[in-house]
């Protein structure tokens, strides 16, 4: 039953006084309240005329607002389906962030400021970003020192490897490029620290130590970052004695403290040798010529084997100072990670050098040294054996005589045998005569 409470007022006029019924259209950004927020969705009473629905990937953007969103509060979204099956309006919150988020990433581009973001993937040439669909690029040349992948040949795969452990993590990045017609953006998380990085630079002196984290380890050295700069610990600088392999001494994310020993514009140099005390600078009181030490060959080269000795030194054998034998290789007489015991011949401390000799410790047999000299002294022509002087002069009497009997008697046959050739010789031409005449 209905109560007429003014009978002077028609239906007409109460459906003019009502608002103008308009149909959400596609696209169109809607303002409403929030009727009910469930887990995984919420309802949202568009002005009384259509109540609207978000659910599922579409209720969540870069700012978090359905975290936040309660019964009766107001809300932005947009208008992804006019109707569905339920006859409910089908809203995006992440479309409509989408929108507010371009207008800040414009907002930063213009002015110059910096934006945080998150990465979601990695490639080979760099970090993806994907903030309410919009997609940002960080190519690899605009990461900041820390993040930057150094690896040994810049290996495509080792990079990749790197990268991929950023993917995740929140970074502060400048945008350098963008495009809203295209969906483009290019991010830079170099030049977001860079203004700092020139601030931090200005501040430091040679001689400084600071701490820093190790962002690359490669054949020549170790790169160390601190304060949005990045230094050089040179393979000469890792330790006092000598180091083949940096990898041994650090990895990527180790906290190291270094010291400032060149600032070459933004180069710097870094030493993590020069901490700790130089060895060398007592290496003439803690071995004197002449003092005998033990140590484990490292390494050989074409002049001799090198052995590493306490307080990372390492000292030289010389080849001429390995054996008392002659010496062309020195593997042919030692082997890597043999332990040797030396003696110290030669410092010099200038040139951070020992000269070791094993030699000098190993005695010579007294066969060896006569074998030697008798190889050094000339040596003359065989002579003929000499037998005791008389019997040698009989036995040449004997000889001569014998021999001169034995030409005597030959003589008379040699004489004898020539002329009975001669007369054979004469004799044919005269037979050939006769037989010519007798025809």
């Amino acid at each position: 039953m209905y109560k007429i409470v003014d009978p002077n007022i028609t239906m007409e006029d109460i459906l003019g006084e009502s608002a103008e019924f308009v149909k959400p259209q596609l696209g169109a950004v809607v303002t409403g309240t929030v009727v009910s927020v469930k887990k995984n969705h919420m309802v949202v009473d568009l002005n009384g005329v259509a109540v609207g629905i978000a659910s599922g990937k579409e209720t969540h953007d870069s700012l978090g607002t359905f975290r936040s969103l309660k019964e009766g509060d107001e809300v932005k979204a947009v208008v992804i389906d006019e109707e569905n099956e339920d006859g409910m309006v089908v809203l995006s919150l992440k479309k409509a962030s989408q929108s507010i988020t371009w207008d800040r990433f414009e907002a930063a581009f213009k002015n110059g400021d910096l934006v945080e973001i998150t990465v979601s993937e990695a490639n080979k040439g760099g970090l993806l970003v994907d903030v309410d669909g919009i997609k940002g690029f960080i190519p690899v040349s605009q990461l900041a020192p820390v993040h930057y992948p150094r690896v040994e040949d810049a290996d495509a795969g080792q990079i990749l490897s790197r990268l991929q452990k950023l993917v995740g993590i929140k970074l502060i990045v400048k945008v350098i490029n963008l495009d809203r017609s295209t969906g483009k953006m290019i991010l830079s998380e170099k030049a977001a620290i860079e203004r700092n990085a020139k601030d931090s630079l200005g501040k430091l002196n040679i001689g400084e130590t600071v701490e820093g984290t190790v962002s690359g380890v490669v054949k020549f050295g170790i790169f160390v970052t601190f304060d949005g700069l990045e230094g050089l610990v040179h393979i000469s600088e890792i330790a006092w004695g000598h180091v083949s392999n940096p990898h041994q001494y650090a990895r990527v994310g180790d906290k190291v403290k270094v010291m400032i020993i060149g600032i070459e514009g933004e180069k710097l140099s870094l030493s993590i040798k020069r901490l700790t005390p130089d060895p060398w600078a007592v290496m003439e009181e803690k071995y004197p010529i002449g003092t005998k030490v033990k140590g484990t060959i490292n390494r050989f080269s074409p002049f001799g084997a090198f052995v590493q000795l306490k307080d990372d030194i390492n000292g030289l054998i010389h080849l001429s100072e390995i054996s008392n034998e002659k010496v062309e290789k020195p593997e042919d007489f030692l082997s890597v990670g043999q332990e040797v015991e030396a003696q110290v011949i030669n410092i010099d401390r200038d040139e951070h050098r020992i000269g070791l000799s094993i030699k000098a410790l190993t005695p010579v047999k007294k066969k060896a040294k006569a074998e030697e000299k008798k190889e050094e002294e000339p040596k003359e022509e065989p002579k003929a054996e000499e037998a005791p002087a008389e019997e040698a002069k009989e036995e040449v009497k004997e000889e001569v005589e014998k021999e001169a009997k034995e030409e005597k008697e030959a003589k008379p046959k040699k004489a004898a045998a020539k002329k009975e050739k001669a007369a054979k010789t004469e004799e044919k031409p005269k037979a050939a005569k006769k037989e010519k005449k007798a025809k």
